[in-house]
């Protein structure tokens, strides 16, 4: 027997719920497939951006976590800061960002059913999940970075240059700043997001492939600060980052979050881009114009990839990487005009 909904989700990430919220409330009969049991955790800085505070409180959520004032970028002795203009940000434990999406998909009566979407079956006026009855007049692809159903459909595109991955671990120390710190180093970045009381999150990116501990004493300073010992959860990794898709847009599949594209985690925007992205395209069907939501997403994600690109392009150059937070210090109004657009 099978069954048909006008929406089906692949990928129960915060990309996959907050579409589904969105559908939900624009009363579209709408399922969710995730394998995983909530909620689900992934590598990530885990410091969303106050554009990203504003949509989960517009979708009525409240996520715990620290609030963040502002990104604080250090490299060697120097240092320079900047606030956010517009509300603050939050550390939030990936888990609970998920487990508040999730409760709140649930609330709405959405089905999040166990199942993995790996290729499906179009035709002119729907999509069919082979094997499991399932059937929608439109596909959402948010299965994530490196999307099963992206590639099954030829939208993967080979990306060029040197591959960068992340890596997270939690340390039980009291957050010395309320800023998001950036530390650069001649090989990689940390991110030191507060994500409570007595808990931090400390994330590399990096391109070398090398254990945690070893890439964190490339920043002796950063690693006196968290002595071994306080390290609470294991390493979790994710990458490479950089990927690639031909069309947002591909006959009755749409692709949101990660799954539509991913430069880098260099500016932490990845939740904020998803929140919008699904907001798009929700709309776009509301509206009966799904061709217009490739349109949406580049214009609303314009900005966001062009300042990424440039700032990974120049960390990738020896001479430019070593004067980003020089250069930042010494132009503090450009610094913090540059974040609060990201913001």
């Amino acid at each position: 027997m099978t069954s048909c909904h006008d929406l089906l989700i692949a990928g129960g990430g915060p990309a996959g719920l907050a579409t589904a919220l969105y559908a939900a409330r624009a009363g579209l009969d709408t399922v969710v497939a995730e394998p995983r049991p909530a909620p689900v955790d992934k590598a990530c800085g885990e410091g969303l951006m106050p554009g990203a505070v504003r949509a989960l409180t517009a979708l009525g959520l409240k996520v715990p976590g620290h609030p963040v004032v502002g990104i604080r970028y250090v490299q060697g002795a120097r240092q320079v800061e900047a606030a956010f203009r517009h509300g603050p940000g939050l550390g939030a434990r990936r888990t609970d960002l998920h487990g508040a999406l999730h409760r709140a998909v649930m609330d709405a009566h959405v089905p999040v059913l166990p199942l993995r979407v790996e290729h499906v079956l179009q035709d002119a006026a729907g999509v069919t999940l082979p094997g499991t009855g399932l059937r929608a007049r439109w596909l959402v692809a948010a299965d994530g970075l490196h999307s099963p159903v992206r590639r099954s459909l030829g939208l993967q595109v080979t990306t060029r240059g040197t591959p960068r991955y992340g890596l997270r671990r939690h340390f039980a120390v009291p957050p010395w700043s309320p800023y998001v710190e950036v530390h650069w180093g001649a090989h990689a970045e940390a991110y030191v997001t507060p994500l409570g009381p007595a808990l931090v999150g400390v994330a590399l990116l990096t391109t070398r492939r090398a254990p945690f501990t070893t890439q964190l004493e490339d920043f002796p300073d950063l690693a006196a600060r968290l002595p071994p010992e306080t390290a609470v959860t294991a390493v979790r990794g994710a990458g490479p980052l950089r990927q690639r898709a031909r069309a947002r847009v591909h006959g009755r599949t749409l692709l949101v979050g990660d799954a539509a594209g991913y430069i880098d985690a260099l500016t932490g925007e990845g939740v904020s881009l998803a929140l919008s992205g699904a907001e798009a395209l929700v709309a776009n069907l509301r509206r009966g114009t799904p061709s217009r939501y490739e349109n949406d997403w580049c214009r609303a994600t314009r900005r966001h990839r062009l300042l990424t690109e440039a700032l990974v392009r120049a960390r990738q150059q020896p001479a430019l990487a070593s004067r980003i937070t020089p250069t930042a210090a010494r132009l503090p109004r450009l610094f913090a005009a540059v974040v609060n657009a990201l913001a």
